[in-house]
């Protein structure tokens, strides 16, 4: 895809994308696109291969030994994979929140937001630190309730706090795209409602992909979705990949509708 100008659009996207653990095939063959500035969640039941996909997404399968990954994953037309990328600066671009909330322990509120900033060297201006830890804190929908106490350790927030406080860090270096692994499974429906609200605010100036197994968060925070399904002892398979409103209302597979009004999963 290419703009008017004939610059490749900012995308992210996968080509025959297939993801191993040891010997087991956890993910096969999928190409897609995720639209920039939307919400794209990824649905299926368990095992089927949602969260190992995102993980392909910023090369953080690889973190685990044993695995690998076949065919691309492009960032405005660059394969992630490609021998001379750099995980650790891709990282900044393709940030990740995961579903229980990890602020480190041992650092501040302030510290966790600056976290990724300092360990990439982007400033050590003492107000430019504290204008992007306001900022980021404020996108997060965090400052108010923290800005008073930004000395106190991360977790001593409450649960839905040190989610936003995660989402905070991650948005602190400013990155394109923001994949999320179920923020809200382990949250109270108050604090599940601010973050969706938060990615419905923030969407536009990111590209959010999230995996949920809340069928009715999928169709309120999400502009497109994507249904995974693996057969006993079967690699994850996309099966279908529409709009949002599209696939919960009309899906065109019988396994997608199924899935969505609960017969299965």
């Amino acid at each position: 895809m290419t703009d008017p100008n004939g610059a490749p659009e900012k995308s992210l996207q996968t080509e025959h994308l297939s993801a191993w653990y040891g010997t087991h095939c956890a993910v096969q063959d999928v190409s897609m696109r995720f639209a920039p500035g939307a919400i794209t969640a990824l649905i299926g039941p368990s095992g089927c291969g949602k969260s190992t996909l995102l993980r392909c997404l910023n090369r953080m399968h690889e973190i685990i030994p044993g695995t690998r990954v076949e065919g691309e994953v492009r960032l405005d037309g660059q394969n992630l994979y490609d021998p001379g990328v750099d995980p650790t600066a891709m990282r900044q671009r393709i940030g990740m929140v995961f579903q229980r909330p990890n602020p480190f322990p041992t650092m501040s509120i302030l510290e966790n937001v600056l976290a990724g900033v300092k360990l990439t060297n982007q400033t050590r201006n003492r107000a430019k630190l504290a204008e992007i830890a306001e900022q980021s804190s404020r996108k997060a929908a965090l400052w108010n309730e923290v800005k008073d106490i930004l000395n106190r350790s991360g977790a001593s927030l409450s649960g839905g706090q040190q989610q936003r406080l995660c989402i905070a860090r991650a948005l602190a270096v400013e990155p394109e795209v923001l994949l999320l692994d179920e923020p809200a499974s382990a949250l109270d429906p108050i604090s599940t409602m601010k973050i969706e609200d938060l990615m419905r605010e923030l969407k536009g100036n990111y590209t959010f992909i999230i995996v949920t197994h809340n069928m009715q968060q999928a169709a309120r925070v999400s502009d497109y979705t994507g249904f995974m399904l693996a057969e006993e002892g079967q690699p994850g398979l996309m099966i279908e990949f529409d709009t949002s409103s599209k696939m919960f209302t009309t899906p065109k597979d019988k396994r997608t509708e199924d899935y969505i009004t609960g017969r299965f999963g």
